[in-house]
């Protein structure tokens, strides 16, 4: 291909892209109220109330819920605005200042009294230990029972 025909096929193209680009969409206008009037019905009931809403289809007056200046702000701002602020030095600065300071009495008292509450800080009671019935008799006297009731002591034969 030479260099002319290109040049010529641009030039072609490019007269086309002006001319679609000279037909614009006009915008449509509110219509008057002397247009509208010919849309109107002929009953005389709500005639002024059908004009003004025929009148508003078209035109900037349109959509009534505008908002003048409205300024569009960027995801970050909004994520930082959302952030929670950390109260962290604002507590620090009321803790400081408070020079009142509690006796070590009472804070050992609150401290003994708050550790108290919870059963993982009581430790299990000691199981008491079942002692052996014992006898009224000691084994002397057993001994002597069995010369008098069998005439002699009696062991255990196993």
């Amino acid at each position: 291909m030479s260099v002319s025909l290109i040049r010529r096929g641009l030039e072609l193209l490019n007269d086309d892209i002006k001319d679609s680009s000279k037909v614009k969409k006009k915008k449509k206008k509110t219509p008057s109220s002397a247009a509208v009037m010919d849309l109107v019905s002929t009953k005389r009931q709500g005639v002024t109330k059908q004009v003004k809403r025929l009148q508003g289809r078209l035109g900037p007056g349109k959509s009534k819920a505008t908002v003048k200046n409205k300024r569009i702000r960027s995801a970050v701002e909004d994520f930082r605005k959302n952030q929670p602020k950390s109260q962290m030095s604002a507590n620090l600065k009321y803790f400081l200042a408070t020079t009142c300071k509690a006796a070590a009495s009472d804070t050992v008292k609150i401290l003994s009294h708050n550790k108290g509450r919870q059963s993982r800080n009581h430790p299990n009671k000691p199981e008491k230990k079942t002692k052996e019935a014992q006898s009224l008799f000691t084994e002397e006297e057993f001994q002597q029972f069995q010369k008098e009731y069998f005439g002699r002591t009696v062991e255990d034969k196993k």
